[in-house]
């Protein structure tokens, strides 16, 4: 909520229990968004925990207006550039995707077909705000693929059945980042229009990695390339 306003969202109402607000930094944004006149809907106590998710609210909540660019608006920025999720489907891995791509400076987040809703409460939970710091975009595949092609962008996919260990790469950069579903993975014709693919090793019993774990471990690798330079990409 508080990253919302710092980040210039708009913000179409604030809904507000004054009996739940505790903290300085809740009263000034109310004080703030009030002085701006924004619409300020006030309700007891009772009406607000019957709103709220989340056990002991705190008293303030907000109609926020979603942002996303088009995917023809997609520019690749600075290293690491972007990640592209091909149908995630639970929205928690979805938030923490978003947090460490924001962790990591990476530019947004592109959402390939029936993927689930980055403003699902349980993603923004997940995103600890989040979700407004970095750009969204949604397409389809077919789409996605043909801005690939368009853009030059070097794409790097992750599958147990590719050959190269991920560390073993230089990758160029800014690069996108695709990743599949928790289920399934990335298809055949997602691998295919990869421009390289890795594998992260798995030493113990267990044959994967959560979604969110798996792409924080490669982002950090981009990130950690870029430090020392890696390759730009062309």
């Amino acid at each position: 909520m508080g990253e919302a306003v710092q980040l210039g969202v708009a913000i179409e109402a604030l809904v507000v229990a004054p009996a739940l607000l505790s903290s300085p930094f809740a009263h000034n944004l109310v004080a703030r968004q009030s002085a701006a006149q924004a619409q300020i809907i006030e309700v007891s106590a009772e009406v607000f925990t019957g709103l709220s998710q989340k056990d002991g609210p705190q008293g303030l909540a907000a109609v926020a207006r979603q942002r996303w660019v088009e995917l023809a608006d997609v520019r690749l920025g600075p290293p690491p550039g972007w990640v592209a999720l091909v149908e995630p489907a639970d929205p928690g891995n979805l938030g923490t995707i978003l947090r460490t791509a924001d962790a990591v400076g990476a530019s947004g987040v592109i959402l390939i077909d029936n993927a689930t809703d980055p403003y699902d409460p349980a993603a923004m939970r997940a995103s600890m705000g989040a979700t407004f710091a970095v750009q969204l975009a949604r397409a389809s595949f077919a789409a996605f693929a043909a801005w690939k092609r368009a853009s030059g962008a070097f794409l790097i996919g992750a599958s147990d059945k590719a050959p190269a260990h991920y560390q073993d790469i230089i990758y160029p950069q800014p690069a996108v980042l695709l990743m599949g579903s928790e289920r399934q993975g990335l298809g055949q014709a997602h691998q295919d229009i990869c421009d390289q693919m890795v594998h992260l090793p798995m030493r113990g019993r267990s044959d994967s990695l959560n979604l969110a774990v798996a792409t924080g471990v490669l982002l950090y690798e981009l990130l950690s390339q870029s430090r020392w330079g890696g390759v730009t990409a062309q």
